[in-house]
């Protein structure tokens, strides 16, 4: 096979000329990865008519599958139950909380994934245009993956590598004593200690279950704030809960080097602080997984590991696309599944709409969830001017059904002066389902007064969102404005 370059002028970049008379096998889009952005490619691009190889070395469905959304989740409700159980008589019911089996936690879990994951292949082996290529593949050309030996042409290559557990330079992960969420994940006990290394969404969801199961937690993090990527109110709001709940945190406080003791790990932090656990977790965030794959090789631009795509997700070569977490910005299943469903569309010549990152939504599941949608306070000043931005924090307490779950926390916007929402920001038990009506009213720009004139059914947690909108539409029922 060869290949020669040409200039394009629409995109002022060497493109491909392809000869495709040698190859193995031809399609219209071969799909390095499995996991969410690669499978939603392939089943979007098959009911559009087009032949797929779909190439993936582990399990299909990747890592929210199989070592993280949908596990973490399984372990999160557990420690929801666990929870219930302790503080049942709040409500009336006397029950017991006799401990923790670990054994039946993972099989629940596992269970889970198990009948997920049955039916993806299902899904997958079904479709009559997709082509499932188990092994590792390697991509040789521009337009070729090589697996095996053997060679996949497609007139469209889509780069869905996913990601892997990040450590830290000097930190030596050794799967017993210092863990990453994939040794966490299968774990057989529950450890009286841990430390958690990484205040970001792994990390506190992770200590929200393991202080559920009864252990001492201790959260470590080098910048200002837990979950720093979130409003600085929601952030603020999930401290003043873990302090509540006794999950220790140390904030601003860098790691500076871990050592093994008797009984488990000494870990010492900026200002020579030392704290000692059975465990260090290390949640310091995903790295994308494109070392050793041929993409450098292939000429494909990277900045540290991560692909480069312009905002219709295409590399710098042409017909070459990347999707997922290999691609700078939030490492969300979600997104993935988006940007795959994108690519198939574009490369199908449907003229899909961009993605608006900031209209992505974005839920950590710990208790309390957060949940968010747009612009953070912060952010919407910076993009429009302090003078411009205009907040309103409904408080759950005025809600009935949060009364009834026993929950406390708030519903945050931030709308533009005269103008629409432009962020949504929540904090509470179970906020997360209330994310879809507030990532319409991001994305279809409503303005408060459009919000407040919807029926919200009562009761129910949903009717904060409305109550939220009535009071920044200058009409507050149960609120004041």
């Amino acid at each position: 096979m060869s290949a020669f370059p040409h200039r394009d002028p629409r995109c002022n970049q060497a493109t491909w000329e392809l000869d495709v008379s040698e190859p193995n096998e031809t399609f219209d889009i071969v799909i390095l990865g499995g996991g969410s952005g690669g499978y939603a490619a392939a089943l979007r691009a098959a009911e559009l008519g087009l032949s797929v190889a779909l190439v993936e070395k582990g399990k299909l469905g990747g890592t929210c599958l199989h070592n993280g959304c949908i596990p973490t989740k399984a372990l999160l409700h557990a420690a929801e139950v666990a929870d219930q159980t302790r503080d049942s008589e709040q409500f009336g019911v006397k029950a017991e909380l006799v401990g923790i089996d670990m054994a039946a936690v993972n099989s629940y879990k596992d269970g889970v994934v198990a009948r997920l994951y049955k039916g993806l292949q299902g899904l997958l082996g079904g479709a009559k245009n997709i082509t499932i290529v188990a092994g590792a593949g390697r991509l040789v050309a521009p337009n070729t993956v090589e697996v095996d030996g053997k060679r996949y042409t497609g007139r469209n290559v889509i780069l869905a590598s996913g990601s892997y557990a990040k450590s830290l330079p000097g930190l030596e992960v050794d799967g017993e004593r210092i863990i990453t969420s994939d040794h966490a994940l299968v774990m057989d006990r529950v450890p009286a200690s841990v430390i958690v290394l990484g205040g970001g969404v792994i990390g506190v969801e992770f200590a929200s279950v393991w202080k559920s199961f009864g252990v001492d937690v201790t959260i470590i993090e080098a910048l200002p704030r837990l979950v720093a990527a979130e409003d600085e109110e929601s952030s603020k709001a999930l401290e003043r809960a873990f302090r509540k709940r006794k999950i220790n945190f140390k904030v601003g406080k860098p790691f500076e080097k871990v050592e093994k003791t008797d009984s488990g790990v000494r870990v010492t932090i900026a200002g020579g602080e030392a704290i000692e656990a059975e465990l260090l977790l290390v949640a310091v965030g995903r790295g994308p997984n494109t070392a050793d794959l041929g993409y450098e090789e292939q000429g494909v631009r990277m900045d540290r590991g991560y692909v480069l795509t312009d905002e219709r997700q295409r590399t710098n070569v042409p017909n070459v696309y990347a999707v997922g977490d290999i691609v700078p910005g939030l490492q969300l299943a979600h997104r993935g599944f988006q940007q795959g469903i994108f690519v198939a569309e574009e490369i199908a010549g449907e003229n899909p709409a961009v993605i608006d990152e900031s209209g992505i939504p974005r839920v950590t599941y710990s208790d309390p969830e957060l949940a968010s949608v747009g612009l953070t306070e912060a952010k919407a000043k910076e993009q429009y001017g302090t003078d411009k931005i205009k907040t309103y924090n409904y408080n759950l307490g005025g809600n009935g059904k949060s009364q009834i779950l026993k929950t406390t926390g708030f519903v945050k916007l931030v709308r533009v002066e005269d103008g629409p929402v432009v962020g949504v920001h929540m904090v509470g038990a179970r906020v997360g389902e209330l994310i879809g009506e507030a990532q319409l009213i991001y994305n279809w720009e409503a303005y408060p007064a459009e919000v407040a004139q919807l029926v919200h059914a009562h009761p129910t947690q949903n009717e904060a969102l409305g109550e939220a909108h009535l009071a920044l539409a200058g009409k507050p029922l149960h609120a004041h404005a």
